[in-house]
């Protein structure tokens, strides 16, 4: 009832959005026919600041008719609520913090956090993921965060300067000028990649040896980080900037083939970031 009833919306949100199903239930409504929303064994919340709610108490032997598991969140841990609950969660604070020290406002903010604590326990307890965060947030920018993966931004092969090893740094420069994605790749038999070479690292051939019609070989690199086209974005962001050394591009390779090329200013674009 009253303050506590929305806390207990906000908590049935939480749950709810990390996969628990749950529903909010007004005590009151809950005397006058909604309890046909029960099926045996369901658990039951019930939060009250004195744990004396006189619905809330009414409600105790109905539930346990249901064989109903009750949880209770209380302010008060000699009420009538915290001694006829099989589990009572302390939510008792030394005052209210409005100056007549009576408004549920210390005790509303405890109470909340007590069921996000339970909500986060849920989280650990079923394994709930990331890729589960998505599915349940389709629309909003987290969603969309953990719902695009590479594949969805990234740009396929045919877009990228294909190189091949032997070239002269001028005949590589020529390649990824046409297609200007900030670097080339260099691939071997069934796509598999052998290195790629950034804009970067012409610049420091260049300044290097300052002959543009030497061989780029020293310059691959054979080792480069790689992601696969399912990676969800907001993790391919990860490996890019959480380093020491921000990469800006990166292939994507899919069970050893390379399928395209990722770059930091495309995961820019998308304004999720």
């Amino acid at each position: 009832l009253g303050k506590s009833g929305l806390i207990a919306q906000k908590i049935v949100a939480t749950l709810c959005s990390t996969g628990t199903k749950s529903v909010f239930m007004h005590a009151s409504d809950a005397l006058h026919g909604d309890l046909g929303i029960y099926n045996p064994g369901d658990p039951t919340i019930l939060i009250s600041k004195s744990g004396n709610t006189e619905e809330l108490i009414r409600l105790i032997p109905i539930l346990r008719e249901f064989d109903s598991p009750l949880i209770g969140i209380v302010s008060n841990m000699n009420s009538f609520i915290a001694k006829n609950v099989d589990i009572v969660l302390n939510g008792t604070i030394d005052k209210e913090v409005d100056p007549l020290g009576i408004v549920p406002t210390a005790s509303a903010l405890v109470a909340m956090a007590i069921g996000d604590a339970l909500a986060s326990v849920l989280m650990v307890k079923r394994g709930f993921k990331e890729k589960d965060f998505a599915k349940y947030h389709p629309g909003g920018q987290l969603g969309k965060q953990l719902g695009l993966v590479v594949k969805d931004v990234m740009h396929p092969v045919r877009e990228v300067a294909i190189l091949k090893e032997n070239s002269s740094l001028s005949d590589v420069a020529i390649l990824m000028t046409k297609k200007p994605l900030g670097a080339g790749l260099f691939l071997g038999k069934n796509k598999t990649l052998v290195g790629i070479i950034t804009e970067g690292d012409i610049r420091k051939a260049i300044a290097f040896n300052n002959k543009t019609d030497d061989s780029i070989n020293v310059f691959i690199n054979r080792s480069p980080v790689t992601v696969s086209s399912s990676m969800a974005i907001h993790d391919a962001m990860k490996l890019m900037e959480d380093r020491q050394s921000q990469i800006s591009v990166l292939p994507v390779v899919d069970n050893k083939k390379c399928v395209g090329l990722l770059r930091l200013h495309d995961l820019y674009q998308t304004k999720l970031f």
